[in-house]
């Protein structure tokens, strides 16, 4: 590990995946401790057009003695190399050897017995493909999806007829970019330089997004298609989404309020299907990323999500809860007296 951007103390370790097509490829994970030795941890992973920023996400955890850390994937953030495409994928399982790298250094090098992983958005989907392919290997003790990319935020004859045109040649031309509509608006609505109170490198996250490329776009769209189908993931998992989504193209005071980004009615929709164990918390005035919703909103999602880690997570050695037999299978001292 060696000091990472954020400065002490954030660590950062470079994970070798290899080559592609475009050259060398790395995956970058950012690590933070707790005070204290801790056999927690959480594995926070970004969506697209994005990577790991969120400090006080890690304060959250790193407050409450779990060990923090982030995971930039391939071709994003601190992995993007200058040869590469910007967040391209011909598959999101591509990103299946930085996740269980990740897992390997959190459980096996680092000791840690109890790993909640964190995905926001496209890390959501990925993630949430990444447990099902993993269930039963003990790798996962709970998933936080937090607005994760269940569906294409488009009308019907765009995410069928046309997205099938599109998607049918990316295996010609996989790095062809797509037109789409800009994230500016939600970018303008996050970073200090416009109308928001964050500060990050645009380099990595820039306000109008980088392009979309039929490559990526397939790979979504497969990926999706795979978890509408129904997944297995036998750990826990919390789905959360704002209340409402923003429909304008237009800058509006509601963009601070609602997702712009994705249709949070998709989310609700296909949640159920994750697995046997899923709970889902809507957050009025949330937006896209609800830890970067206003100061409010925020305290009542980290509130949700600590009440939820408690109640699915418990610290490992915190004794079961006594559940009381079945009537049938009591005996009282009337019945003995009887017998």
């Amino acid at each position: 590990m060696e000091i990472d951007v954020l400065g002490p103390p954030y660590e950062r370790h470079t994970i070798d995946l290899g080559t592609d097509d475009e050259g060398p490829v790395v995956a970058t994970l950012v690590r933070r401790r707790a005070d204290r030795p801790s056999r927690r941890a959480v594995l926070y992973v970004h969506g697209f057009v994005d990577y790991f920023f969120q400090t006080h996400l890690a304060d959250f955890f790193v407050e409450r003695g779990w060990d923090f850390y982030a995971l930039d994937l391939r071709k994003y953030g601190r992995s993007l190399l200058p040869h590469q495409t910007p967040n391209f994928a011909r598959s999101l399982s591509d990103y299946f050897p930085e996740l269980d790298e990740a897992a390997r250094i959190i459980r096996e090098a680092d000791g840690h017995d109890q790993m909640l992983v964190s995905g926001h958005s496209t890390g959501g989907l990925i993630t949430a493909l990444w447990a099902h392919a993993r269930q039963g290997r003990g790798v996962i003790d709970g998933l936080f999806l937090n607005s994760p990319f269940f569906d294409f935020n488009v009308p019907w004859v765009v995410k069928r007829p046309l997205m099938a045109a599109v998607v049918g040649v990316s295996g010609r031309t996989p790095y062809r970019k797509i037109p789409t509509a800009s994230l500016g608006l939600y970018g303008e609505s996050l970073h200090t330089d416009h109308r928001g109170e964050w500060t990050y490198d645009l380099a990595w996250k820039p306000i109008a997004g980088f392009p979309v490329t039929a490559g990526w776009l397939n790979a979504i769209r497969r990926g999706q298609r795979r978890l509408r189908a129904g997944l297995s993931i036998d750990a826990p998992v919390m789905v959360a989404c704002s209340t409402r989504t923003f429909r304008g193209r237009a800058w509006s005071e509601d963009i601070r309020i609602t997702d712009v980004v994705l249709d949070v009615e998709h989310i609700v929709r296909w949640a159920p299907g994750l697995g046997p164990r899923v709970t889902i918390a809507r957050f009025d005035g949330g937006i896209h990323d609800l830890t970067l919703s206003g100061k409010e909103v925020r305290t009542v999602v980290f509130r949700e999500l600590a009440r939820w880690v408690d109640a699915f997570l418990p610290a490992p050695g915190t004794p079961e809860i006594d559940v009381p037999p079945p009537p049938e299978d009591r005996t009282d001292d009337k019945s003995e007296a009887t017998a």
